[in-house]
């Protein structure tokens, strides 16, 4: 029993990268960056959403939502991870690994549903113009939002509880750069197919579900989008569409593959690189993404800016 709890007492030794202290280091200044950008381009999407009327639409509310979820998506991850890599011990205490599983699950799940939401959105935006207004109302728009937060708060609770039971019998090491489900199934000293099972099934529900419902809200979006004659008609509805899909590609692709391998599958750094993607690099990637593409939000962070400089000007 005493072996058992090691773990809890001792913490956990997160290895990352630290067998290559030269790629460690270019890590540690690539993240603390990227970690910056994400703040600032997150919250910047925020603040305009908010600020501009003319972005106060369910497609930005939506995507508010988003920018919030990254934001603390990567913070229950970066922090924790660029301290670790600074310093030559390695760890990491039992109860800030439990906590990081928590929230980085809770938050990643709720991404996922959130992901699908907006898919809908743009799909009665397209498909229904007429009818928009009064299906994307605000109480229903409210409910979609805390439905994504709810569910990943659940999954979490759920999933992440039946990951801390298992006995880990005094292992530490965690070859790894987080605290993630996959990871600790791998430590564990006991059978753990219920738990594989149970990831899968999770995996299935938060994955490849709201991908499924993502791809035939698009494939209604193609047909739509084809019968209109105007070619500028087609471009803008194209492009109103084409940030939301590329996001989707980039964070469901990534995330996939981590939560849908086999939990004993062996891939030393694979894995840790495909974990900084979706938690570090695709975080900032949405606001850029968003923002680059879309000229509702260029042209009311343009006048923000130039109100905000006037009114310097003036006092």
């Amino acid at each position: 029993m005493e072996e058992s709890n090691n773990s809890s007492e001792k913490g956990f030794l997160l290895l990352g990268f630290a067998d290559d202290p030269q790629l460690e280091r270019i890590l540690f200044v690539i993240i603390l960056l990227l970690y910056i950008l994400n703040i600032l381009g997150n919250t910047a999407i925020i603040l305009v959403s908010y600020l501009a009327p003319i972005l106060h639409t369910p497609m930005y509310f939506f995507l508010s939502n988003l920018s919030c979820v990254d934001i603390c998506f990567t913070t229950s991850v970066a922090p924790q991870l660029l301290v670790t890599m600074n310093k030559k011990e390695k760890n990491m205490s039992y109860g800030g690994c439990v906590a990081q599983l928590y929230v980085a699950m809770g938050l990643g799940s709720s991404e996922c549903i959130l992901l699908a939401v907006m898919a809908y959105d743009r799909y009665a935006a397209v498909c229904r113009p007429l009818q928009y207004t009064t299906i994307m109302h605000p109480q229903l728009c409210a409910s979609l939002a805390f439905i994504a937060w709810l569910s990943g708060l659940i999954t979490s609770l759920i999933q992440c509880s039946l990951t801390v039971q298992l006995p880990l019998c005094g292992h530490r090491k965690l070859d790894h750069i987080v605290c993630e489900v996959p990871v600790l199934i791998k430590l564990a000293c006991v059978d753990t197919t219920i738990n594989e099972i149970e990831l899968f099934v999770a995996s299935v529900i938060f994955l490849i579900v709201p991908v499924s419902l993502i791809l035939v809200s698009y494939g209604f979006i193609t047909k739509a989008v084809l019968r209109i004659k105007s070619a500028a008609g087609r471009r803008k509805a194209f492009g109103t569409c084409s940030s939301h899909l590329i996001v989707v590609i980039i964070f469901y692709g990534t995330i996939i593959f981590m939560y849908l391998q086999p939990a004993k599958s062996s891939s030393k750094n694979q894995g840790k690189f495909v974990s900084l993607f979706y938690t570090i690099v695709t975080p900032v990637l949405n606001p850029i993404i968003y923002t680059l593409r879309n000229k509702d939000v260029k042209g009311a962070l343009r006048t923000l800016v130039m109100r905000n400089v006037l009114v310097s000007k003036n006092t």
